[in-house]
């Protein structure tokens, strides 16, 4: 008897054992996200796509689906990687350079840990853009469309990272070797290598302080002109319920190959974010964004693009993985580049619907 309940306890210490093992050292993870919208711009364009500086949410009057992908991520004490592949309108025109299958990826990447003692990571492929406080997924952001700034530079970038964070988890640095200007395939003709670097500093849960750069040049070697470019952006979470996120982008570029001359582009952006319960918050946003020359932005216009823009959302967590929200957006800018009640206008509005869901 004393036998046999000291054989099922060992079984019994065992089993715990190697499940104790299983959990720690599965390195593999299956996620997802799927977000659909509806849209409407007040402007009625017939053809259902709003302005072209819109790449998320941007057909009008329909049902549609922004972006779903499904990931797996790999990650072990030395070894990382992520394969994600998408699907909607976000890759159809946001990723409209692309060739092919190209167009379908989110994230592919694979790293790996280069010391012993520090967290230091080369990670290489196709990874999210180092510039910016918005992603391409929904949920990760205060609203429900993305700011101007965010819309007109990298969501993502193909190339290789160096990335360090401190022991304390305060400061992350990263320098990048990147193929260009949110390119997975570099542009016929470009043999220049773009860079990148990023400054994070986290003083606390509170505080998030970011500067990230980008150099290069995104033409042909042969009409090659020089493109410097920062973004600086600080989150702070005032109190529990009350948070800010202010960013400011500026820009310039070479007018033309071997010059000293530049064209100039900058946008600032503050968003207000306020949870009016566990499950319910609002934001609001204003932004602004000066685009003169048309180096992001063309318009053909007197003044170019300069844009003034504001919106106000309500989000609504149904439950921990599910989302809805709702957003009211309008532009005014100095040039009559939109279309409202079938005439030229300097006056754009619309509003957007957004479902959800993470797994």
């Amino acid at each position: 008897m004393k036998t046999t309940i000291l054989l099922s306890a060992f079984a019994l210490g065992i089993s715990n054992l190697n499940a104790q093992e299983t959990t720690k050292t599965n390195p593999l993870t299956i996620s997802g996200y799927v977000e659909a919208y509806y849209s409407y711009d007040f402007g009625n364009p017939g053809n259902h796509e709003r302005p072209t500086f819109f790449y998320s949410f941007n057909r009008h009057n329909e049902a549609n689906l922004n972006m779903g992908f499904v990931k797996a991520n790999y990650t072990s004490d030395k070894v990382r990687g992520n394969i994600a592949l998408m699907a909607g309108t976000y890759p159809q025109y946001n990723l409209a350079g692309e060739q092919g299958m190209l167009k379908n990826i989110f994230e592919a990447n694979v790293g790996f840990k280069i010391s012993k003692n520090k967290n230091i990571w080369i990670d290489a492929g196709v990874m999210p853009s180092h510039i910016g406080f918005e992603s391409a997924i929904g949920k990760d952001c205060w609203n429900l469309t993305r700011s101007l700034l965010a819309e007109n530079s990298p969501y993502y970038e193909s190339g290789i990272k160096l990335g360090y964070t401190s022991t304390d988890q305060k400061i992350y640095l990263a320098a990048m070797y990147l193929n260009g200007w949110q390119r997975i395939q570099r542009i016929p003709g470009n043999q220049t290598p773009a860079f990148g670097t990023q400054l994070t500093y986290k003083p606390n849960s509170k505080v998030t302080l970011n500067w990230s750069t980008f150099g290069g040049n995104d033409l042909p070697d042969s009409l090659r002109q020089y493109r410097i470019f920062n973004n600086f952006y600080g989150q702070f979470q005032l109190t529990e319920k009350f948070g800010v996120t202010a960013g400011f982008d500026v820009g310039m570029q070479q007018m033309q190959k071997d010059t000293n001359a530049y064209h100039n582009w900058y946008s600032p952006v503050i968003i207000l974010q306020y949870k009016l319960t566990d499950k319910i918050r609002i934001s609001a946003r204003g932004e602004y964004y000066s685009d003169e020359k048309g180096v992001i932005i063309v318009t053909g216009t007197t003044h170019g693009f300069k844009t003034l823009g504001y919106s106000l959302n309500l989000d609504c967590v149904i439950q921990d993985n599910v989302l809805w929200r709702i957003e009211a957006r309008g532009l005014t800018s100095e040039d009559k580049i939109f279309i409202l009640d079938n005439s030229p206008s300097n006056q754009n509005y619309f509003i957007t619907s957004a479902l959800a869901i993470s797994f």
